[in-house]
Parts: structure tokens; sequence; C-alpha cells
């Protein structure tokens, strides 16, 4: 809400008031919407690292502190108390479900996870060595053909389109897991819970059958809860900037997916693990490595550390770690590699080097280490994260859509290139 000017800007001596955008809790904003028309000037803000693009009531992060609450309840509290489709609720709805509620929506849910036979003709035209987050991105845009009911900006349709794409691309992301494995495309049952419905899907025998390790229930519910959202990363950003031309919830969101497929992104978690492959590949200790990481030695990267937002300790990452200690050591997982992390991350935490750069560890150091011990190849850590990030998505979309102040995005720039030229004939080039 716009209340008193208390922000000025002055340019060639003239001097110009800009109004205050109020938060509830955090940066404030001082907003220049009507900068280029009333000066001639744009801002610059190369990867919109100061740029606040919307107001929003879903996500709160103080970096500094390592603070994430979802519609205010922190992550911590979520993550012991809560399950996936309860948060999911909160997320979209803004509240937490009443039993009767969160009841509704799993049956629903449950009742929508079956697909077309076209979604998985679909899936099956694809190379066996597609990388599934293309696939994904693929079949999501693909929702809106075979279920065009769930397209459209009115409550109904949104709403549908709300469950449809919780409930569908939990089965095609378990779709193509199986993929991986070679098994038949197995139908969802309308009994089961969300994660008990994705993983049976995902890696029962040609029974469908399978009995489902509690620890591992838990530790992928959790997962999916922490990465349900986070404020207004590249791929929600992206939801948000497509979606801003009203293009409907299933392209908006095939968008979103392939934003998150990149290494920067969805993929740190797989590069995590891949750091330690190469720790053990190439010999060293875990020191060695640290030190060749300080020399900056040609193929010496260190990821699953620092974060674009978090100057602290990710609150996600201490969650995880807590995860990782149980499942791991009820598994019996790839403990060479799981010492090599917890080795790593004491060493992040003690150094003066990791300390002055705020390198600490986030939730992707982890979470690649959890997941192959469930049994997820590395290909599909990133449509699990995905799955996550799903209610986020989708909460972000639905609450842009009811904004009324929404405006197509449309970024400016500073042009650096060539001024007004003639066109030159041929032979005179």
């Amino acid at each position: 809400m716009t209340r008193a000017v208390d922000a000025r800007l002055t340019v060639d001596g003239t001097t110009r008031e800009l109004p205050l955008e109020r938060s509830t809790v955090g940066n404030d904003g001082v907003s220049v919407a009507t900068l280029l028309s009333d000066t001639g000037l744009v801002t610059v803000d190369p990867g919109f690292m100061n740029t606040a693009s919307c107001e929003s009531s879903i996500t709160y992060i103080d970096g500094d502190q390592g603070i994430l609450r979802y519609r205010g309840y922190p992550i911590e509290q979520l993550a012991q108390n809560s399950t996936f489709l309860e948060v999911s609720y909160l997320l979209i709805h803004g509240e937490l479900p009443t039993a009767d509620q969160l009841t509704a929506l799993n049956e629903r849910v449950a009742r929508h996870m079956h697909v077309h036979s076209g979604i998985k003709a679909f899936l099956e035209a694809f190379p066996r060595d597609a990388h599934p987050m293309a696939v994904l991105s693929g079949a999501t845009s693909a929702l809106s053909t075979f279920y065009p009911e769930s397209v459209g900006r009115g409550e109904h349709e949104i709403e549908l389109a709300t469950v449809q794409l919780l409930a569908k691309t939990a089965t095609v992301i378990a779709y193509l897991q199986r993929r991986f494995t070679g098994g038949d495309l197995i139908e969802p049952s309308r009994d089961g819970t969300y994660v008990d419905e994705f993983m049976r899907i995902a890696f029962s025998g040609t029974d469908g059958s399978l009995d489902i390790d509690p620890t591992i229930r838990r530790a992928l519910d959790l997962l999916l809860i922490l990465h349900a959202d986070h404020e207004q990363n590249c791929s929600t950003s992206t939801v948000r900037i497509v979606g801003s031309s009203q293009a409907n919830i299933y392209a908006s969101i095939s968008a979103g997916i392939g934003a998150l497929s990149g290494p920067l992104h969805g993929g740190a978690n797989e590069a995590a693990l891949g750091m330690f492959d190469n720790i053990k590949e190439s010999g060293d200790t875990v020191e060695q490595f640290v030190a060749k990481v300080k020399d900056k030695a040609e193929g010496a990267r260190l990821m699953g550390f620092g974060h674009r937002v978090y100057k602290s300790y990710d609150p996600r990452g201490a969650v995880v770690k807590d995860v990782a200690n149980t499942v791991l050591a009820e598994l019996g997982g790839n403990d060479e590699t799981f010492q090599m992390a917890q080795r790593l991350e004491e060493i992040a935490l003690s150094d003066e080097y990791f300390i002055e750069r705020k390198l600490y560890p986030n939730v992707d150091f982890y979470t690649g280490l959890l997941y192959s011990a469930m049994g997820f190849p590395r290909q599909m850590f990133t449509p699990l994260f995905a799955l996550g990030r799903m209610p986020g998505w989708i909460a972000h979309y639905r609450e842009m859509m009811e904004d009324p102040r929404t405006k197509i995005g449309r970024p400016r720039q500073i042009y650096t290139g060539e001024v007004a030229r003639d066109y030159a004939p041929m032979d005179q080039r």
C-alpha cells in the first residue's frame, strides 16, 4: 500500500518525489513506476538483484537471518508437523486447512492422478535417454490439450487446474522414474495418499504393490515441503511473467519447469553430488579439495554452498541435514559420501575463507544424497524439485491473476548497439 512520500530522486538538479511501498515485514520498496514517463530514465538492475516485480503475501525470506516462512509459518514448524498436501493447501489458499478440508483435498487429488492414455503415449514417444525435465515441461503444457475443461481464468477452471497439476504431474514424474527402470506404466489407485501413491507408481513391481519404508515416506514428504515455495526465484518469476500475458496456467508452469532445469537453479543438487564424485575420483581428501577451491585450481568447484538470497545458513539445509542423518543411518546409504559431506560442512562452518564469503551449505548440499539413497537416478533430482515446487508456482499464478494491478511483464533495456545508419547495397559492403 502506498503511503506518504519519503524518498526523493535528484537528476540534473531536479528533484522528484518517489512513493514508498510498505511491507508488513522486511524490505520496503521505492516505487519507480513513473520514472520513465517523468524523467525519460529507467533503472538498471542486472539479474533483478534489487527489483521487486510484485507484491505477494505467499512467502517471506530474510536472507541475513536465515528465515523462511510460508504464509507466516516458519519452515521449521511446517517441516516438523505438516504433510506436503497440507502445505500445498496453505500456500494456495492462504490458511492451514481444517481436517475436513485436508481430507477433501487428499481425496480429490487421488481421484485425478490418473492420466489420459494420450499422455502415456506422449511420454513413450520421447527417446529413452531424453532428459526428464524436457519431457516434464512438454507433458505439463500438453495437459491443457487433454483437459480443456480446466483451461481458463474462471474460478472453477483455476481450481480444477490446481488439482490437475498437483495430481497429474506427480503421476507423470513417477512415470519418468519408471522409464529409467524399464517398467510398465501402472495405473494410480484412488485409495492411496499422495506420497505413498507417488512412490508406488514410481517403484512398484509389475503387480503394483510396494512396501514403503516409513522413514523414506516421511523424508520425501519433508523434501517436497522444503521445496514448495521460495519467493520470486527464477522459475517462479518465469511463471509470473508468462502468466502476465494471460497464458493459461499449464503453459506458465511449463515455462517455469524450463527455468528450473538450469544447473544454477534446480540442477544444483545433482551438481553437488557430482562434486563428491570428482573428489573421490581425484583421490583427494576433503581437506585437499578445500585447499584447491581456495587456490581456484582448475576443476575444483564448490557446489551446494552459498545462495543468492541467504547470507547465513539456509534454514532448509539444517532440516535436510537432520533427515539425511536419519535416512542414511537406517538405509546404510553411501556412507563415504555422507561422511565427506559432513566433513566439508564442518570445515566450511569454521574456516574464515567460507565465513567471510558467507558460503554456508544450502538445501542442495544434502538433497542429492537423500534422493540417491531413496533409489532415484540423478536425472530425476530436478523433476523431484519440480514436484515440490508445484504448489508454489500455482499459488503465485493464482495470486497474480487475482491482482487487478497485474500488467504484462515487459522489462526495459539500456541499448548499446549501433546508432542510426543507412542501408548499404550489396556491392558497397
